[in-house]
């Protein structure tokens, strides 16, 4: 099995060197940085992270045109989708991940476009195989798990109109309140659903007897946890935004929300313990879940659901600050906003405390 290894990481030196030479042969001279940067980025040793440096390189290709751009992610997905390398895969798809996370605005959107198309550039990777060693095998379930999981964050992304990383300041923060308090109720549904999505993928973390310890493997779940704080926090807000909803949701609002809120309570047990301050939004999710669940809409008051149901046809927004009335046949429905009233604050290390 050693002479295998070192036979193997042999073969890996002199395939990065071959290939980076080809580049320099072949590639197009004003690209020709690109193509060694990502090369040298995303090497054949399974054992360590991209080089920040040749990440950064490939970064700033986000800040040119839009050409230059897409140019950079055409190639880094060719990379992806020729390789049968395991090592290889993964460190392409951490490049893309830290498009998602640093990249900017021009690189993100050419990354985004070609999943929501269906294009060449897919990030599926469900059939990969590289079984040369016990490491590459375990290391190819986590090259299917994580190409899985970057799809659900883009797709999250498409939903929600913005990556995670956006909320991570109060400005943001507050922004993304207003955001969120201005979505009718399917809206709101449709993005807590996506965020459980992506949370439980987060729970299926492929396991990892032969890769602890593993630089590479580190390097993954660092920015997996990052990614899982901040969907957190996404949910905190949106469940707050629900909280305050609870008394005007139709009866098949309600059931998908508890359905929604059940599914993420589903998740807690294979994830992560992060903070003591991490459980105060863990407990929020299951006394909302519970208060939709003692509700008189949710036990069958037909009058509350009739109510809902007018409300419903006016408006299923919820509101900017003020209480408004709607006048309707001599009744008039009231909504709350939450925006103003006092909540329990806490925060994730590196983040603002949120709600």
């Amino acid at each position: 099995m050693g002479r295998v290894k070192i036979l193997r990481d042999f073969i890996g030196i002199i395939k990065d060197k071959a290939s980076q030479s080809k580049a320099a042969l072949i590639s197009n001279p004003k690209t020709l940085s690109l193509h060694v940067a990502l090369l040298r980025a995303t090497t054949h040793d399974p054992f360590t992270p991209p080089d920040p440096r040749y990440l950064a390189t490939l970064l700033s290709f986000g800040h040119s045109s839009r050409a230059t751009a897409s140019t950079a992610v055409e190639a880094l997905m060719d990379r992806l989708q020729t390789t049968r390398d395991a090592a290889v895969a993964i460190k392409c798809l951490v490049t893309v991940h830290h498009i998602i996370k640093r990249g900017s605005f021009i690189l993100q959107d050419q990354l985004s476009v070609y999943p929501s198309t269906g294009g060449k550039n897919y990030l599926k990777l469900s059939d990969f195989r590289d079984d040369m060693t016990p490491l590459t095998w375990e290391l190819s379930s986590w090259v299917r798990w994580y190409a899985l999981y970057l799809e659900n964050l883009l797709s999250t992304w498409r939903i929600l109109g913005s990556f995670l990383y956006s909320t991570s300041s109060s400005v943001d923060k507050h922004k993304e309140e207003e955001k969120v308090s201005s979505l009718i109720n399917s809206e709101l549904l449709k993005e807590i659903n996506s965020l459980g999505n992506l949370i439980e993928q987060i729970g299926r973390t492929p396991d990892s007897l032969n890769s602890k310890g593993n630089m590479l493997i580190d390097e993954v779940l660092g920015l997996v946890g990052e990614d899982y704080l901040s969907s957190i926090n996404e949910v905190s807000i949106r469940v707050s935004e629900f909280r305050e909803r609870l008394g005007c949701l139709s009866f098949v609002d309600s059931v998908e929300l508890a359905c929604a809120l059940k599914r993420l309570e589903d998740c807690k047990e294979g994830l992560p313990r992060v903070s003591q301050r991490m459980e105060t939004v863990w407990g929020s999710i299951s006394e909302v879940k519970d208060q939709i669940g003692n509700s008189e809409v949710c036990k069958g008051d037909k009058g509350r659901s009739l109510i809902v149901g007018r409300r419903n046809k006016v408006s299923e927004s919820a509101r900017f600050g003020e209480r408004v009335a709607v006048k309707r046949g001599g009744d008039s429905v009231k909504f709350s906003s939450g925006r103003f009233l006092s909540f329990n604050e806490f925060s994730f290390p590196g983040y603002e405390s949120i709600d």
